[in-house]
């Protein structure tokens, strides 16, 4: 059966089209909504970062329901393209920037956070004490 031009299939559709089983290309697809579900919850949580502090990885992940699952955070984080979401906030647990594997967002995320008052000490670090999210 063809589709009229213009109209578009769904992913799982285009996959079975290209041979991918159907049971595969269903189990893909319920592993994208998973996967888009989470991110819409560690969004939700970074979007309620207030300016001036700094939330760690793990606290995010805690808070979106993911405990011990850090690196999804980052992940999501790394996934973005809504500028509305202040990723910037979110640092690792030693209270230092982490290092991306493709240099270049660190100097701007350190530049972003002191703008809103986030004081970094001599060896590059944020005291969590002081700036730490508390969402309680």
């Amino acid at each position: 059966m063809q589709r009229p031009s213009g109209s578009r299939c769904s992913k799982s559709e285009d996959r079975v089209r290209r041979g991918e089983s159907i049971r595969s290309a269903t189990r893909r697809a319920d592993s994208e909504r998973f996967l888009i579900s989470r991110y819409a919850r560690i969004y939700a949580v970074v979007r309620a970062i207030p300016a001036g502090r700094v939330a760690t990885y793990g606290q995010v992940a805690v808070l979106a329901g993911l405990p011990g699952h850090a690196r999804q955070v980052g992940y999501a984080l790394h996934a973005l393209t809504d500028d509305d979401i202040p990723w910037h906030r979110v640092i690792n647990a030693r209270g230092e920037i982490s290092p991306r594997s493709d240099p270049g967002p660190e100097p701007l995320q350190r530049v972003m956070l002191e703008s809103e008052g986030v004081v970094f000490e001599e060896r590059g670090r944020v005291d969590l004490r002081r700036f730490g999210w508390d969402p309680s």
